[in-house]
Parts: structure tokens; C-alpha cells; sequence
């Protein structure tokens, strides 16, 4: 085939010193040896050929020195056996500038700047470059800088973060005509220097009254807006008397504490957690520990009533009722209650909040979480709502045991005064079913609903819907007959499924005995005794008369 015209042909200069065009060779001839394409470059304006040798391989190339010539007009010609086909570049040299990319880049820092210093080969032209700086998070911020006319050309980076780790490159392109930019230098890993902790901490507290005083336990996270700035941290926890001047005490902890726990007397403490690195320490977050009184012990109410709340696929739901008085709300729980420590959490809100979806990769479905809610303002909290709920409740795992069990001859009383319906169970306890039906046969008692088993057999379904009544009376059974009967709890996660019943027999119905005695043994025995009397009168009044055909004497045969 004839050779295919050269693609993208473009010359360029890196040191204004020696000019390279570049070309793509285009799709095969299959023509090889002699008669493979041939290169040759063209100078149109002195009308002679380009002195370089052309090289190939995933794309051509062919370099010379400029001289001083500015203006060029190149062509490029390839040719085989069949034909030749050409491309040309016309340029201006100044104008086509391609630096090479900067080397040996070092740095200033500070805790908020770094200032990027470089080398680059091209002293004589005057050079835009660009710095990319990529960020802790991912993000690639690009910065600017044409002051390449000082002794090292630089850029400085402000608005850092303390003490982060950043990675920087930088590109150049000529600053008077921009032609493209120069390859990324090599990648340089820096840091900022330490500051001091910006922010404040995340605190909270858990009060536990013993004798003489209280145990407080305290917590600390790193509040969103907070920041350590620097390479090691500590933390230091002090508290005093609101109320005279008596000495404070504290204490540091290392970085691997979040929670620690003091004791104190009856009084108002004032306590305050700071972090410090090695440059200072953060702002102070301060919490009162209000004076130990009987109005204090009554607002810490363990007399509130807990209100039930529901889970959803994304949390718990928790909503209150705002105060106007509180700058903010906070709502504490525990993410396993069942343990101790039972790793408190808490959430902070503003003001102007009045719910919140709660979540947590602790909790699992089956557990029964409580939340306090208290509003704070002047670093005081009050507790306000208790509210108590589940991720997704579940059946109950166990039913209730029938501990007693009163027979009539058409009823039956169960009890099942042992079952707890607390916090153990997987789901709030709604209240009880109680299933019963005749052995031999489907129930159908009067004021009940049909439930039918997977077998298709039907049972008689009672609803008990106060969870704390645990006695019911099945009525209308029949005397003398055996029944199977069992109670199940249901809760907001419906109730598992019937495997397990007790049996009973009723009790002959005396009452029918007595009515039998009434209407069929003594109306038999009158009748028995009245027909006594009356054969008895029958042979005293009404004799039987011999008949004459019965008598020996009178018998003919006897006679013959």
C-alpha cells in the first residue's frame, strides 16, 4: 500500500537550542527492505533538506540544532514504491517552548504555610509554573507562581493545616507564549510544623452517688471543629469547688484514655478537660457538677417515666419537647447495655432541635436501648425525658410458663405470674395469646378467633392486650372432654411460632349428674315401685280364676 500521511507532525524546543518534530507513522504498508516508507525533512524557507536522522519506533522523531533561526517551515516526506505522502509545521521557535520538568525541589514550612523551592535547566527563559498539592483527604488543590526571576524559582502554599502531611509536584510552561506544560516533577512529601490544639473537646459525665459523695465519671472526644496539631497528645482533667477557693486538683492522662473517674464530696465542682501537644494547651471544655440536694437528686430523676420509641432501618427515632431556657441538648446511651462498662455514647444538638435519628454500628436488633435526654445551658445539665426502644424488635424466644391451672367443667383459668416483661426481653411485651382447641377435633368456642397452623388444623385464638395481666379464663368448654392449650407473648416483633402445648381434661358436670338423677334414675324407680304396688293390689282384689281347660279332672285323656 502507499504510506499514510504523517499524524499529529509538531516540532517544538525544550532549551531554545535544538528543535525536535514529532510524527505518527500511520497505519502499515506491509512493504519491507528497500521498499519499506522512507523520511527525509524539508526546510522550505532556505530550500534545503533538515540535517537530522529520523528514528522509529511507537512514533518518529528527528532533532537538529536551530542555529539562529527563528521562523520555520518544515515538511516531512515519506515514501515508498507506490507513492509519497507530506505534512508540514510552520512555526515560530520562541513560541513552541516545551520545558523540561523542575528537579530538586526542597521546603520552608511553618504550622499554616510551605513555601516549594525548585531548580530548572532553562536560565534564560522566563517560565509560568504550577504547583499541584494533594490534601489529607484526597482533594488536589492547584497553585500558581511566575516569580521565577529570583535566584530559585517558588511557590508558597498558605491556609495549611498543622502538623498534616501534604505531597507536592510542579510543571512549568513558558510565561510570554505558553505552548504546553512541561512533564510533573517528581512528587514531594512534606509536613507542617506543630500548633497549638485548635478547638475544644467533646465532654460528658455519668454521676453515681455513693456514701459521703459521688463517683463521676468522665468522657472526652475530639469535637468535629477539634484539632491535636501535633505528633503526640495528653490530656489533662482538673476540678475545684464552685463555691470557695479551696486548691484544685487534676490529673494528665495519655493520649489512649477517653473516659477517666474522680471522686468527689456533695458540693459544686467545676471540672475542665484540656488536650496538650508539644507547643500548648487547647481552650478548656468545662462541666458543673451541681451541689447534691434533695431538688437535685429529684431532677436526675429516676422517678421520670421512659417513654417507649421505634427503630428503623437508619436508627432510633428520638424526639423531646424544647425548651426555650437550654443552649443545647445532649442525649447519652448505651451502645451495649448489657455489659459493664457499657460504652457510653453521647450526641450533642443545638438549640433550636427538637429530634434525632440515632445510630450506631452497635446497635443490633433484639436489644433494648435507653437514651437521656437533658438540656444544658451555662455548662449545667438537666435531665428532661427518658425514652427507651429497639433497633427492630424481636418475638419472644421463650413462652410463658403456666404456673397454675383451675379447672371447671367447662372452663379452665391459666396463670403465668412468673413471665418478665422487662428490658431482657428481644421486644416491648404488647400482650399475651391464649390458643386452645379440643383434641380430637377444630375449636369453635363462642367470643373467639380462628387461627389456623400450617397443618391447616384450627385453633381458638384469645388476645390479651395489657401485658401486665397475666391470668385469662378460657369459658364455654366442654365436661369430660381433653383439651390442648398454650399462652404466647407477642411483641412489636410479633410472636414465635406454636410448637409446644399443655393438656388438660375437664371435669364431669355434677350438675348433669344431678339432672340424670332427676329426670331418669327416680322417674325409673317410681315407676319400678308403682308397678309393684300394682300387681300386689292386682292379687289381692282381682284373683286369677283357675281355667277349667287346666284341669286333671277334667282331661279327656285321662278320662279314656
Amino acid at each position: 500500500e502507499q504510506p499514510d500521511t504523517p499524524k499529529n507532525f509538531s516540532c517544538q524546543t525544550q532549551d531554545m537550542r535544538t528543535i525536535r518534530c514529532t510524527w505518527s507513522q500511520g497505519r502499515d504498508t506491509y512493504l519491507y527492505g528497500r521498499h519499506s516508507p522512507k523520511y527525509t525533512l524539508f526546510e522550505e524557507f532556505p530550500q534545503k533538506p533538515v540535517p537530522c536522522v529520523v528514528s522509529c519506533s511507537e512514533q518518529c522523531s528527528c532533532s537538529w540544532d536551530r542555529g539562529k533561526q527563528r521562523i520555520w517551515n518544515i515538511t516531512v516526506t515519506v515514501e515508498n514504491s507506490l507513492g509519497k505522502k507530506t505534512a508540514t509545521d510552520v512555526f515560530d521557535v520562541t513560541h513552541r517552548i516545551y520545558p523540561p520538568a523542575p528537579f530538586q525541589l526542597w521546603e520552608e514550612s511553618t504550622d499554616t504555610e510551605i513555601t516549594l523551592y525548585w531548580k530548572h535547566q532553562n536560565k534564560g527563559i522566563e517560565l509560568f509554573c504550577q504547583a499541584e498539592v494533594l490534601q489529607p483527604d484526597g482533594k488536589v488543590e492547584l497553585h500558581n507562581s511566575s516569580d521565577t526571576h529570583l535566584p530559585y524559582p517558588r511557590i508558597t502554599l498558605s491556609g495549611l493545616q498543622p502538623h498534616t502531611e501534604y505531597r507536592a509536584r510542579v510543571r512549568c510552561g513558558a510565561a510570554k507564549h505558553f505552548w504546553k506544560w512541561s512533564e510533573w516533577s517528581k512528587a514531594q512529601t512534606i509536613r507542617t510544623t506543630e500548633a497549638t490544639p485548635s478547638g475544644k473537646l467533646d465532654i460528658w459525665r455519668e454521676i453515681t452517688p455513693v456514701p459521703g459523695g459521688r463517683n463521676v465519671t468522665l468522657f472526652w472526644k475530639q469535637a468535629p471543629d477539634f484539632r491535636a496539631n501535633g505528633r503526640s497528645i495528653s490530656y489533662e482533667v482538673t476540678w475545684k469547688k464552685v463555691e470557695d477557693y479551696s486548691k484544685a486538683e487534676s490529673i494528665s492522662l495519655s493520649s489512649f484514655y477517653n473516659s477517666t473517674r474522680i471522686s468527689i464530696d456533695n458540693h459544686a465542682y467545676r471540672i475542665s478537660i484540656k488536650a496538650k501537644n508539644d507547643v500548648n494547651y487547647s481552650l478548656p471544655s468545662v462541666l458543673i457538677i451541681p451541689r447534691a440536694t434533695g431538688k437535685t437528686r429529684k431532677v436526675t430523676g429516676s422517678e421520670l417515666k421512659e417513654e417507649q420509641v421505634n427503630g428503623t432501618d437508619d436508627g432510633i427515632f428520638i424526639s423531646w419537647e424544647p425548651r426555650h431556657q437550654y443552649d443545647s441538648y445532649i442525649i447519652d446511651w448505651c451502645n451495649f447495655p448489657e455489659l459493664q462498662p457499657c460504652d457510653l455514647q453521647w450526641k450533642r444538638f443545638g438549640p433550636s432541635a427538637s429530634s434525632a435519628l440515632i445510630n450506631s454500628a452497635g446497635f443490633i436488633p433484639g436489644v433494648r436501648y435507653n437514651f437521656r435526654i437533658y438540656g444544658s445551658v451555662a455548662n449545667r445539665a438537666f435531665l428532661l425525658e427518658k425514652k427507651t426502644g429497639y433497633l427492630r424488635e424481636l418475638p419472644c424466644p421463650v413462652d410463658p410458663i403456666v404456673d397454675k391451672v383451675q379447672l371447671t367443667s367447662n372452663a379452665v383459668t391459666l396463670s403465668w405470674d412468673s413471665f418478665i416483661t422487662n428490658g431482657s426481653q428481644p421486644g416491648f411485651v404488647r400482650g399475651y395469646h391464649v390458643y386452645v382447641s379440643p383434641i380430637e377435633e377444630d375449636c369453635s368456642l363462642e367470643g373467639s378467633q380462628k387461627h389456623v397452623l400450617p397443618g391447616d388444623s384450627v385453633l381458638c385464638k384469645y388476645t390479651i392486650e395489657n401485658p401486665e395481666e397475666k391470668r385469662y379464663t378460657v369459658k364455654n368448654l366442654l365436661s369430660n372432654n381433653k383439651y390442648k392449650l398454650v399462652v404466647k407473648a407477642y411483641t412489636g416483633g410479633g410472636e414465635t411460632p406454636i410448637t409446644n402445648f399443655i393438656y388438660i381434661d375437664t371435669p364431669f358436670n355434677s350438675n348433669m349428674l344431678y339432672l340424670l338423677v332427676l329426670l331418669v334414675i327416680i322417674p325409673s324407680l317410681v315407676a319400678a315401685m308403682c308397678s309393684l304396688k300394682m300387681n300386689w293390689m292386682k292379687e289381692c282384689f282381682c284373683p286369677i280364676i283357675p281355667s277349667p281347660n287346666k284341669s286333671k279332672v277334667l282331661s279327656f285323656k285321662e278320662f279314656k
